[in-house]
């Protein structure tokens, strides 16, 4: 099997839209939703991302069935569970979702360097990909990425979400989390990262985001939920956002 980073790169030839399928959990025909989905927008896709929300209601043969549908239309699928605990209970995690069938998984940092080395080298002995938060796209994460952090006393004052960057390329993960609500920081993170890590950016329409923005300030991946689940015509919306030049 080829690496993660590999396979996201040759399933996004046509597209960079990772599908954020963020459904309410109230929705009985969660599964199914999810399939259509797959089936009605891989053209326009290059990637389905899972929350942890929706995870917990649903069983193991279900988790399955949806990443094997992503597969066969070529897929990549990411579990976003922002993971952020001890070394052990880490490895448990993800070698559960690895047998579910994902490809990668999203992770907090907050958990510190060696946790996140210990996830990021068991992924990839696997092929599998491991994406660090680094500055969310709420509104309210500017208020903890953006403040500043000193770890010593000799050491330099940063900032949270820099730090988060610094750890997430000395430990090589395959990418990180900026939301395209915050272009500017997309910017200063491609000018440190280049090509070691890519750039995913959640965000885009429903909480202001703007697509051509983000891509021109350095994002790799846009991750787009709402925009598209909620639209009148899903494929239209999302051929708009091809249309942007993504």
């Amino acid at each position: 099997m080829t690496k993660f980073k590999t396979r996201i790169h040759q399933s996004s030839k046509d597209s960079r839209i990772i599908l954020a399928n963020d459904y309410d959990i109230s929705n009985e025909k969660l599964v199914l939703q999810t399939i259509k989905n797959i089936k009605t927008l891989h053209k326009y896709l290059c990637g389905i991302k899972l929350n942890f929300h929706l995870l917990l209601p649903l069983g193991k043969k279900d988790i399955i069935r949806i990443n094997k549908t992503a597969h066969q239309y070529g897929l990549q699928t990411i579990a976003d569970i922002k993971l952020n605990d001890i070394g052990n209970t880490n490895l448990v995690t993800t070698k559960t979702l690895w047998d579910f069938g994902f490809d990668a998984v999203i992770v907090n940092p907050i958990m510190g360097p060696e946790s996140l080395k210990k996830i990021v080298t068991a992924a990839h002995k696997q092929d599998k990909g491991v994406i660090t938060l680094c500055h969310m796209s709420a509104p309210e994460a500017k208020m903890s990425y953006d403040m500043n952090v000193k770890l010593s006393k000799n050491s330099k004052t940063v900032s949270l979400y820099q730090l988060f960057l610094n750890w997430s390329i000395s430990n090589k993960a395959d990418g990180i989390i900026v939301g395209a609500t915050f272009p500017k920081i997309i910017s200063d993170c491609k000018k440190i990262t280049g090509k070691k890590l890519d750039i995913y950016s959640p965000g885009i329409g429903t909480q202001g985001g703007d697509a051509k923005q983000a891509i021109a300030n350095g994002c790799d991946f846009l991750i787009v939920g709402r925009t598209i689940l909620n639209s009148k015509d899903p494929v239209y919306t999302a051929k708009q956002l091809l249309g942007t030049g993504i």
